[in-house]
């Protein structure tokens, strides 16, 4: 049976931001929710001191909780060579990060789709700069995911392997123990695409996986496409209770059963609060069990 974790969607400015959520509130919030772990993300405020980290871990621990996965959001596509090894030592701090949280997955993404980025460029830096922070990973003990993303809260622009094609070309070419995908169905939707079709190409791939829904507010899936270079989060698509969006979980988690996945599903939705969350946990509580019994 995989095992079920929970990510703050709904308090990251307050965590990342403004400071006015502790984690300790965060863990203790989470605590109340059917759950087995926590995803934490890289930017949460307290966590820039590493003498912190054991106490987070404590927090967690002391809670019945485990700190499976780090969300992290390296930009691996710059132009410039500087930036991008800046941001591989970013990389590499946040894999400490999670090795010291007790954590086995840390993210990592291509980075922003900027236009001056052509396609080859940008994907042959995205792997020389995850091919860079392997050797820690083994070290670490890790597995470096990479997520079909969107973008992260606090980008300009897109995600550069967005669409299904790029992002499976560039998980092609990096071949490794200590890599694989975070599959997040909606994202797939956000770039207008069909993420049963993007699992049936990546599913050997997958290792983790955020659980989510999006519903459209106005418009179709046609308009989104035609918006999906523009800068910011798409208005017209919205999160909501996991099971009355547009996934189809009955066919994902049977894909997922079919190639022996048992490992993490984070929840990165809840966006309007813990009652949304707790909902999200009731279904996906009664649908893993329908899948892996």
């Amino acid at each position: 049976m995989p095992k079920l974790a929970a990510f703050p969607k709904a308090f990251m400015d307050d965590l990342c931001l403004s400071g006015e959520m502790t984690l300790q509130q965060w863990i203790e919030l989470a605590a109340t929710l059917d759950i087995d772990g926590l995803e934490f993300y890289a930017g949460f405020l307290e966590m820039k001191d590493q003498n912190f980290w054991p106490e987070a871990k404590k927090m967690a621990t002391d809670q019945g909780l485990e700190i499976p996965m780090m969300c992290c959001s390296p930009d691996f596509t710059h132009p410039d060579e500087a930036f991008r090894k800046e941001q591989i030592e970013h990389e590499k701090f946040w894999m400490e990060m999670t090795a010291a949280l007790g954590g086995k997955y840390c993210r990592v993404l291509s980075g922003q789709r900027r236009p001056e980025v052509s396609r080859e460029e940008g994907i042959q830096y995205t792997v020389s700069s995850i091919e860079a922070c392997l050797p820690l990973a083994e070290q670490l003990g890790l597995t470096l995911i990479i997520e079909n993303h969107y973008k992260d809260n606090y980008w300009d622009y897109p995600e550069f392997a967005q669409m299904a094609d790029v992002f499976c070309d560039l998980v092609s070419r990096i071949d490794s123990p200590h890599f694989g995908v975070n599959y997040d169905p909606s994202n797939t939707i956000l770039a207008g695409e069909d993420p049963l079709e993007l699992l049936a190409r990546i599913k050997e791939r997958v290792v983790t996986m955020h659980a989510s829904d999006r519903y459209l507010t106005e418009g179709t899936i046609e308009d989104l496409r035609k918006e999906e270079n523009s800068l910011g989060y798409a208005s017209r698509l919205s999160h909501g209770v996991i099971g009355k969006g547009l996934n189809d979980y009955d066919e994902i988690f049977s894909q997922l059963k079919e190639v022996g996945f048992d490992s993490w599903i984070s929840i990165e939705d809840g966006v309007n609060g813990m009652e949304e969350l707790q909902e999200s946990v009731a279904f996906l509580r009664a649908k893993m069990a329908q899948y892996w019994g």
